[in-house]
């Protein structure tokens, strides 16, 4: 429907015009990009956009930026958003994350293992990144590059931040490496081309490997164990156990299991103990728990030997009455491996002792199996007899618990 012909046409609307409220509401909701963008459109947004409060949630986003930290720097939140990406703008991607996964950390470990702490290393700086970049010629992953300008790893020293095992006369503690030993130990040999070690321990000389390049069969970032192919005329011959697919997702997702408490703290270190939290049976007043770990260093894809260590906690409720005190008498296992073979193991005790189970009390031990397939189960009973009343004998019932080898990938030598 046309207009009439004496209405004039509604004039434009001007920038100018609107009111300031609605407008900073409106760049609020912008991210830190559009914010710059705006600005260098007019006047008016360029004025809007060095509105401080504006870059607050910026700081806080991406830098982590607190209140106390404003105050004690003495700057605008603008200004404080400029300087640190000037610093780590090539890390907005991680740096968040990154941050808060060691902050994390670092409280964690000084609650639960305070002495690890002073092994931690101070950042790094850009040129001394770069440096390592020139002398190993190769390029350093961003999100790996971040972290270090956070932490560069820790010293050479028992425990390791990446986690203990130890199981009979086998130990490991491996540490995360600072930016000048892992790139000494950076590989360029057959069979680990290109390679820059993530950890190391001083026991087994272990060390989980970044590779740095597509080459050999492996993924530009991906992080595994090497394990010699036992088998191949080449010594060269390398097959890997994957641990993940870039440091970002490989240092975050072992942070949160540290920090969740989904690996258990023994003697002030940590130990990566898998538990599964369906994996637990409990008959009468006797709680049977299951964690679980893959030892890569024990472990061959060629021949296959699928080496794994299993912790068990046997717990009895402290609200039980005293006359059920109890004492381990024997073990029945059942195992099977991925094809359906089935051994069955039967024998006096646990790991040579025969504990006494009472009100609140708990009694764990390790353990260690092997298969020749990637994956397998165990599940099966104690037996136990009453202090009280000799002549009660009764079984306690082990939940089945699975093992499975990580992904690996066989050597292309």
């Amino acid at each position: 429907m046309a207009a009439p012909p004496d209405m004039e046409p509604p004039a434009a609307l001007s920038l100018e015009l609107l009111p300031t409220d609605p407008l900073l509401l409106i760049l609020s909701f912008l991210d830190y990009r559009d914010l710059v963008s705006c600005c260098y459109l007019n006047r008016r947004l360029n004025q809007l956009s060095s509105h401080d409060p504006l870059w607050k949630r910026h700081c806080k986003k991406y830098w982590l930026i607190s209140e106390e930290e404003k105050s004690r720097r003495n700057e605008s939140w603008k200004s404080i958003f400029i300087s640190t990406y000037a610093d780590l703008g090539r890390y907005i991607r991680y740096y968040a994350t990154l941050k808060k996964a060691w902050d994390d950390l670092e409280n964690y470990l000084g609650q639960w293992c305070p002495r690890m702490i002073g092994s931690l290393k101070e950042s790094v700086r850009e040129e001394d990144l770069d440096a390592v970049e020139a002398q190993i010629r190769c390029k350093l992953p961003d999100d790996y590059r971040c972290s270090f300008r956070i932490h560069n790893g820790q010293k050479l020293v028992v425990p390791g931040l990446m986690g203990s095992m130890a199981l009979s006369n086998h130990y490991r503690s491996e540490d995360l490496l600072d930016i000048d030993t892992a790139a000494g130990g950076f590989q360029q040999r057959l069979g680990l081309k290109q390679c820059l070690p993530l950890t190391f321990c001083i026991h087994t000389g272990l060390s989980q490997y970044m590779a740095l390049e597509s080459v050999e069969g492996r993924n530009k970032y991906e992080i595994f164990y090497q394990c010699p192919d036992q088998m191949a005329r080449n010594p060269s011959a390398i097959v890997m156990f994957i641990t993940g697919t870039s440091y970002f997702e490989w240092f975050t997702s072992y942070v949160n299991k540290v920090v969740t408490g989904g690996y258990p703290i023994i003697r002030d270190q940590i130990f990566r103990y898998v538990h599964d939290k369906e994996c637990v049976a409990t008959t009468e007043d006797i709680t049977v728990s299951v964690s679980t770990s893959f030892l890569p260093e024990l472990s061959s894809v060629h021949p296959p030997h699928y080496f794994f260590t299993y912790r068990i906690r046997i717990e009895m409720s402290k609200d039980a009455l005293p006359e059920k005190t109890c004492q381990l008498d024997s073990r029945y296992w059942r195992i099977t491996n991925a094809k359906g073979d089935v051994e069955e193991v039967q024998g006096p005790g646990v790991v040579g002792e025969f504990p006494i189970i009472s009100p609140g009390r708990v009694y764990e031990y390790t353990s260690c199996t092997t298969f020749s397939t990637t994956s397998g189960y165990m599940e099966g009973y104690y037996t136990f007899h009453c202090l009280y009343y000799k002549d009660r004998f009764f079984n306690v019932t082990i939940p089945r618990f699975h093992m499975v080898c990580p992904t690996f990938k066989v050597s292309t030598a």
